[in-house]
């Protein structure tokens, strides 16, 4: 039989109650901190003492679903004939499951209705947090922006149930944050978070159909904030000899001083500027000033042999920032019929693994880089000896943590703008674009092209990565056949 009831607990007795019997039964009578008298039932704890009996502030329903199970659910009511309404209600509904007209899917999610939205974006977060992708977890940073994504369109929408997320709501969102500035990439971003949020609501039957789905993105193409170039030939040389001579020709810099109308506080100088046609006579006038120190030379060339060879292996791989530095000694192979690095799967953006071939040349440099690199770090053991191989689980390089702030100096160094009269930026991303681009120049197949990138997309390959200024748009017009008209009209037009 179904009912109401409100739970009991016990209470240790307040300092100031005092036991009296009421209507035949012992009571504690007490007053609390707000002047208002309580009379509470009695009763002995396990150890003897007295403790009073107090009653929970909402009621509880108890009854049987549809499969006759006891089944105790709060009513959320503080007040007796409301929450035998709701009572009235959840037995109404198990008896339409009962019967077949409604199903205990779309129960479930009349109950998850309920529930705050932030509750379900914790379980979503949660979710992440045990998900795996092509057997990656799920990023600490990525997991960071869903959360701060969702909670920001929560509180900008006002959303407070489930039922509040509708398409009309996040499309007036996305309109006012364009006309706040906000960038058509971020939207989309926002726009992703909310429907991956929203089909996992009805994979977990918190929603019975995704809102969103049908939510237009915003036009990316259209607001480009950012755009990368690829560097030319020349530019790739001129960076290369730049980072290699860079660290050392620090170290050859004249201190000059500031002009008067530049001068701030007690600054009174400023380093010689690195010009790239310079840093030659800088780098030798270093090894003049740190021949008592020879350590810090043989650092300082290491370090920016290291550097260039790095530009050169992501320029010509198309490997990204983050899967070169997972590359370990282990990873490397030279003696094979065709050179290549082995990328595996858990450190490829991709999440499948693959063969990144090496032209000959660069497999000799790495080869000549790895015999130096042994060399080093036997002079640096106590062990002239050790280790006699360089061990499989040594990174090939030791890539830089501010990478993007190093190779900002480098373009400078070499006398290579960071932003073109387009608008066109350049970071360690730019040298992927920069592969991309060449093998589009060198003639190679659209489709070679998309593999030799790793990119499911051929669109991607061909519209994002591939620089059109760099390519020979002109010679392939020139190729066109000439067409050349004849003197006298001799062509005959048949009547039909």
């Amino acid at each position: 039989m179904a009912s109401i009831y409100r739970k009991t607990y016990t209470q240790h007795l307040p300092k100031n109650a005092a036991i009296i019997e009421r209507n035949g039964k012992k009571m504690a009578m007490w007053i609390d901190g707000k002047g208002k008298k309580h009379y509470d039932q009695i009763t002995t704890g396990k150890k003897g003492q007295i403790k009073i009996i107090r009653y929970s502030s909402q009621y509880t329903a108890q009854f049987r679903n549809s499969e006759g199970q006891l089944v105790y659910e709060s009513t959320g009511c503080r007040d007796e004939q409301a929450a035998k309404h709701v009572l009235a209600e959840l037995v109404k509904r198990e008896e339409l499951v009962k019967a077949g007209v409604i199903s205990t899917q779309q129960c479930r999610t009349a109950d998850h209705a309920k529930s705050s939205l932030y509750e379900h974006v914790n379980a979503y977060l949660e979710h992440l947090h045990a998900k795996t992708v092509r057997g990656k977890r799920v990023s600490i940073a990525h997991r960071t922006n869903v959360q701060r994504q969702l909670e920001t369109l929560i509180i900008d929408c006002k959303f407070k149930r489930l039922i509040d997320i509708t398409r009309d709501s996040m499309e007036r969102w996305m309109n006012r944050a364009e006309q706040g500035g906000m960038g058509a990439r971020t939207r989309n971003t926002y726009r992703a978070a909310a429907i991956s949020f929203c089909n996992w609501c009805v994979e977990t039957d918190r929603m019975t159909a995704n809102p969103l789905s049908r939510l237009c993105a915003a036009d990316e193409h259209a607001d480009k904030r950012k755009q990368r170039r690829a560097l030319t030939e020349e530019e790739m040389n001129r960076l290369f000899t730049a980072t290699k001579l860079r660290p050392l020709a620090e170290y050859g810099r004249k201190s000059l001083p500031l002009p008067a109308e530049e001068k701030k506080g007690h600054k009174s100088w400023h380093k010689e500027p690195l010009v790239f046609e310079n840093l030659s006579e800088l780098a030798n006038r270093a090894k003049e000033i740190l021949k008592d120190n020879p350590d810090l030379t043989s650092e300082m060339e290491w370090l920016g042999y290291e550097r260039s060879l790095i530009y050169k292996v992501l320029a010509l791989t198309g490997l990204r920032k983050s899967e070169l530095a997972s590359i370990t000694i282990g990873q490397v192979w030279l003696n094979a019929k065709q050179p290549y690095l082995e990328l595996k799967a858990k450190d490829e953006k991709a999440g499948r693994g693959a063969q990144i071939p090496l032209r000959n040349d660069i497999a000799d440099e790495i080869r000549t880089f790895m015999q130096e690199k042994c060399m080093r770090l036997q002079k640096d053991s106590e062990n002239k000896f050790s280790p006699v191989v360089l061990p499989a689980a040594l990174p090939l390089f030791n890539m830089p943590d501010s990478m993007v702030g190093v190779f900002d100096r480098d373009i400078a160094a070499a006398g290579i703008e960071k932003e073109d009269e387009r608008g066109r930026t350049l970071d360690v991303h730019a040298l992927r674009h920069t592969f991309g681009t060449h093998l589009s120049k060198a003639g190679v197949a659209p489709r070679v092209a998309q593999a030799a990138m790793r990119h499911s997309s051929i669109h991607l390959t061909m519209n994002i990565y591939t620089d059109p200024t760099l390519l020979d748009v002109a010679g392939a017009i020139n190729a066109l056949p000439k067409f050349t008209s004849t003197q006298s009209n001799s062509a005959k037009i048949i009547k039909r």
